[in-house]
């Protein structure tokens, strides 16, 4: 038997759901389908007893046991990890599953930072969100980034060798967001708007570098970043301070909060991404990456 193709993949949350959907759409077979409602069941689960919406009724390591398929060494697997929340509760994540593609076995690993294992060489193919490729090895310029051509275009061959081969379309938009009385009458809120503005922008602190990447240099000249305070919701912030920008998905919370929804910035998807130095002449790992990616260009946002 073929050895598996190992691909890096996230340990819980949208991401990991997206890629899960995404191999049972390409296996195409009863059996995947099922392992994967199995896993986005179990995971979602989890996430609700970490979050104080459910109750468990046995212990972590019980559930965990329940959970695996010690006679399957293809079966999905978890693992506990300390979650970040207060007190660190135990969470139950992905950890394992083998699956085939078109007749390839293609064995999915649970990483913490899947972006970073393929940056480390520890892997040829992984799943992470776009986001962290533009906070961590886009390079800045005078103008910002819109799609996936740019984001390859800005990556330095000399510091990683990660590409984003394509988006799996389950998209949230980096938002441009305003105040009513920030947005003269009759002007669109968008990266013109901010080419000319000067006065506060209300983002979060972990997006700052995609901000910069995704507006450009030009576009912040006079631009004063300004953060929620601890507690405060982001879309409370921007309120405050007159223009931000945000993810949102239909944008009702924005709306909620009065806030103008502007022009789309960027697409905040889960990506697939290659080492190309590990992919290049290994067959079996072009055949994934190639059944992975088949017809997704028509489905991602990145390409628009």
């Amino acid at each position: 038997m073929t050895d598996p193709v190992p691909v890096a993949v996230p340990r819980k949350g949208r991401p990991l759901e997206a890629v899960l959907e995404r191999v049972a759409t390409v296996a195409a077979t009863d059996e995947a389908a099922a392992t994967v409602d199995q896993v986005t069941s179990v995971l979602r689960y989890e996430k609700a007893i970490t979050k104080g919406e459910q109750t468990a009724e046995k212990g972590s390591y019980e559930r965990l046991v329940e959970y695996s398929a010690p006679n399957d060494p293809n079966g999905p697997e978890f693992t506990l990890l300390r979650d970040d929340r207060q007190g660190k509760p135990r969470r139950i994540v992905f950890d394992s599953l083998t699956v085939e593609l078109e007749g390839v076995p293609v064995h999915l690993v649970g990483r913490e930072e899947p972006f970073r294992a393929l940056r480390t060489h520890e892997f040829a193919l992984g799943f992470d969100a776009a986001d962290l490729v533009l906070e961590e090895v886009v390079s800045l310029g005078p103008e910002g980034i819109a799609d996936l051509a740019a984001v390859n275009e800005r990556i330095d061959p000399t510091e990683s060798d990660v590409r984003v081969v394509t988006g799996l379309g389950d998209t949230v938009y980096h938002t441009l967001l305003a105040a009513p009385e920030t947005v003269p009458t009759g002007v669109d809120l968008d990266r013109e708007f901010l080419a000319d503005y000067e006065g506060p922008l209300c983002i979060s602190p972990r997006y700052e570098r995609l901000v910069e990447a995704v507006l450009g240099m030009d576009a912040i000249d006079g631009v004063e970043f300004v953060y929620p305070e601890n507690g405060q919701e982001e879309e409370a912030a921007i309120a405050e301070a007159g223009l931000g920008v945000y993810l949102t998905v239909t944008g009702s919370t924005a709306r909620e909060f009065g806030l103008v929804l502007g022009e789309k910035l960027f697409p905040s998807e889960t990506v697939l991404l290659e080492n190309t130095a590990e992919v290049a002449g290994e067959d079996a790992i072009e055949a994934v990456r190639s059944i992975i990616s088949q017809g997704l260009r028509e489905e991602t946002e990145l390409w628009a």
